[in-house]
This record gives C-alpha cells, structure tokens and sequence, in this order.
C-alpha cells in the first residue's frame, strides 16, 4: 500500500533508513565474523571440540545465511530466526544437560519440536500454495 504522505516528505527518510538499514548489515556481519574467530580462538586454545562449540557455529552461520538473504532479496524467510532458535535450544540443552531439571529438558525439547513442526509447515504450506507476484493497483498484468 503506498503512502499518501508527500514525496518530498518521505524521500530524506527512505535515505536515511536505508542507509541505517546497511550499517547495522555491515555491523551485523562485522560481530558474527568476530564471534566466530572468537570461537575459533577457544576452540584452539582449549584444544578440544565440544558439540556446544559446534552449535554455536551453526547459530553463526545461520545469521550469517539471514544476512545474505536480506542482502541478496530485501526480505529475510521466517524459517531461518526458527532455525536460529532450534539451534539455541539444542546448545541451551547441552551446555546445561547435569544442571537441568528432565521435566525442563523435556519442555525444552518440545519447544525444539514445536518449531520444527512449524518450519514443517512453513516448507509444505510455500510448496502448496506459493505466493503469487504482487502487483501496483495501477498496473495490470500482460495478458496472454
């Protein structure tokens, strides 16, 4: 829906934020990178791999992945905060498997498996019914 406010009104704004919109991408990409060469420093400085290590480097990936995608279409898939949060859990999960109650650890996986079922539909719900293409109310469609 366009705004009815003025051109020459919302034209400053639109540059600002898309200007602000780059730098919090650059800086967004800018910590991830730097949490994963952190990552990578205890990993090397403990000389051990542990799973919630790995974990965490598929969290990073997965913003990593969000960034490009909004970069790449302007638009981020819902799909991957919810895998950014499985993960999470998982982590969550195994850092503290000794300190956690089982009825919490098993919340804990439910809520794991409630977003898997919703990334589930998310995929099935896009394959059976795409999205169609958006068009201005002033422009028509080419007829075949």
């Amino acid at each position: 829906m366009p705004s009815h406010l003025p051109k020459t009104f919302t034209r400053p704004f639109l540059k600002l934020f898309h200007i602000l919109e780059a730098v919090l991408l650059v800086a967004i990409t800018l910590a991830t990178l730097a949490a994963i060469i952190n990552e990578f420093i205890h990993v090397y400085t403990n000389k051990q791999i542990l799973l919630t290590d790995i974990l965490l480097m598929f969290i990073y990936l997965e913003v990593l992945a969000m960034v490009q995608q909004f970069v790449a279409n302007g638009k981020i898939p819902v799909r991957y905060p919810i895998y950014i949060a499985i993960m999470a859990i998982a982590r969550y999960i195994t850092l503290g498997m000794k300190d956690l109650d089982g009825i919490y650890v098993v919340w804990l996986a439910l809520a794991a498996f409630i977003l898997a079922a919703a990334t589930l539909i998310i995929r099935v719900g896009h394959h059976y019914w795409p999205y169609e293409a958006v068009t201005e109310p002033n422009k028509r469609q080419p007829e075949d």
